[in-house]
């Protein structure tokens, strides 16, 4: 039996059901909780190791994407999210501009990107974290902390924001704290050792590098829309949302550029890798407070084990933090299709205890060890193959779902031009294409990069993820197998949920 529908003018679901379950919802995210869910998200030190390992161009791309894509993507969050500050944001942005079908697949994509992401580039980084600093696991150990890290990250999403807020706020101090130590130590070993150096033509831009980097860069610069994704649960989105997205773009700027800058400097080539670069940089420069390298590595004892130890520790609590911050913003993203009849019914039940999407929670945790699982064993335990391909994946279905995010902002000026919009992008109806153009044109261009790595370059399979050397058919069946899955999975509950939902 459908269910009678409305919304707001600002595309508020106002159901019985949604009002029954958004009902449940506390208001509890104030600014610096906001901050630090936007900080978490972009600083992710996962792809840390994947930038360096492309060398100083890396930099170059770097500051090349923070003024083509990074600030008009600030600009168009900043409008929707002070324009439009409800639960589901970016599901009711897309549902409001283009249909509830391109909603529907839009949210899907968002969402399932993150449990993916969660159990797989995360995981195998935190592993690797402790295989270099503590003890190798192995065998069931290996699956035992693999299994802690995703449900520990999956408990903070489905106990209350009040219990969640604390992983990122202690996430966001840790990140400071370790680039702050990371910086420090640096200098203190370039003053004692010197540095590799990087030569100025190090720095040119190449096509080849462009196109390895790009999808990443994309990557680790996305999340501003997050709390928008909570907007019933912010105290004062429309006044909060443009303060925390000016504040966490300079913070990103600094927390990325400084380490990356860092590891380049002190890093041959040879060991700048995409799984372990970051690690590697820590050990050898924690060698100044105790410790020697060897031919096969360096090795901390005295106070630089001790050093080394907190500072993987931090490492491993910023990774978690980030897994948190995304999963707490897309898996109340998902809630609200199922509230809209996109998703199934059952993930719009908000907890009256916790006030959070719980069965959508555990789904994150069931999908992210499923992954883990899945891609321990189709890459046989190869670390380096099973990071690039879950990293892969996590990219490319988060990108898709921006195809649909980005355009909105232009498609609701003309659609939903009544709405009162706190803040614009400056410049007109012209800079607002402008921004959604550019916005638009880097989620393409790191969709393509990723279902096809090395489009544009020659020889393309040169560009293949590491690990995949001479397997690029089976490389992309990693990658078109799970995204057909998810995109028919998106088609069935939309078709489905049309039974029980009216038509907009």
């Amino acid at each position: 039996m459908s269910e009678e529908r409305a919304r707001g003018e600002d595309g508020a679901l106002d159901t019985a059901l949604a009002r029954r379950e958004k009902g449940k919802l506390r208001v509890l995210i104030g600014r610096m909780d906001a901050l630090a869910m936007i900080l978490c998200a972009l600083i992710g030190f996962d792809t840390f190791g994947k930038l360096t390992s492309e060398g100083a161009q890396s930099i170059t791309w770097l500051l090349f994407m923070g003024l083509v894509f990074f600030v008009p993507y600030a600009l168009l969050c900043t409008e929707l999210g002070t324009a439009f500050p409800v639960e589901g944001g970016p599901y009711v942005w897309v549902k409001l501009a283009f249909g509830r079908f391109v909603a529907a697949i839009t949210a899907l994509l968002y969402w399932i990107s993150n449990p993916i992401w969660l159990g797989g580039a995360l995981t195998i980084t935190a592993v690797a974290a402790v295989d270099s600093f503590f003890t190798p696991l192995d065998g069931p150990a290996r699956y035992l902390f693999s299994l802690l890290f995703i449900w520990t990250g999956v408990a903070a999403t489905v106990f209350s924001f009040n219990v969640g807020k604390i992983v990122l706020l202690v996430g966001l101090w840790v990140r400071v704290g370790l680039v702050a130590l990371f910086t420090v130590t640096t200098l203190l070993y370039a003053a004692t050792h010197g540095v590799h150096g990087v030569h100025l033509g190090a720095f040119s831009p190449s096509s080849s590098v462009f196109v390895a980097t790009t999808p990443i860069l994309f990557f680790a610069l996305v999340g501003f829309e997050l709390p928008s994704e909570a907007g019933e649960e912010m105290r004062d989105a429309r006044h909060d949302v443009p303060v925390n997205i000016m504040r966490s773009a300079l913070g990103t700027i600094a927390l990325y550029g400084v380490p990356i800058l860092a590891v380049l400097l002190i890093l041959p080539p040879g060991q700048l890798t995409s799984l372990g670069g970051f690690l590697n940089a820590v050990k050898l420069i924690f060698t100044v407070y105790g410790g020697h390298v060897t031919a096969t590595g360096s090795v901390l004892h005295g106070a630089g084990a001790v050093l080394g130890d907190l500072a993987a520790l931090g490492f491993i609590l910023t990774l978690l933090s980030s897994g948190v911050s995304w999963l707490m913003g897309a898996n109340r993203g998902w809630a609200v299709a199922a509230l809209d009849g996109a998703a199934p019914r059952s993930f719009a039940v908000i907890s009256e205890r916790y006030g959070t999407p719980v069965a959508v929670d555990l789904t994150a945790g069931v999908v992210a060890t499923v992954t883990m699982l899945l891609a321990s064993w189709l890459t046989s335990g190869n670390a380096a193959k099973y990071f690039s391909v879950v990293l892969s994946l996590a990219i490319s279905t988060s990108a898709m779902a921006y195809l649909a995010i980005f355009p909105a902002l232009t498609r609701l000026r003309y659609s939903h031009a009544h709405v009162a919009r706190p803040y614009r992008v400056p410049g007109g109806r012209a800079a607002a294409w402008v921004a959604s153009a550019l916005t638009t044109l880097w989620a393409v261009v790191a969709t393509v990069g990723l279902l096809w790595p090395g489009v544009g370059s020659s020889p393309a399979d040169a560009s293949l993820p590491a690990g995949w050397a001479r397997q690029r058919w089976t490389f992309e069946m990693t990658q078109a197998i799970p995204l057909a899955l998810t995109l028919a999975l998106g088609a069935f509950w939309y078709v489905r949920g049309r039974r029980r939902v009216a038509p907009a």
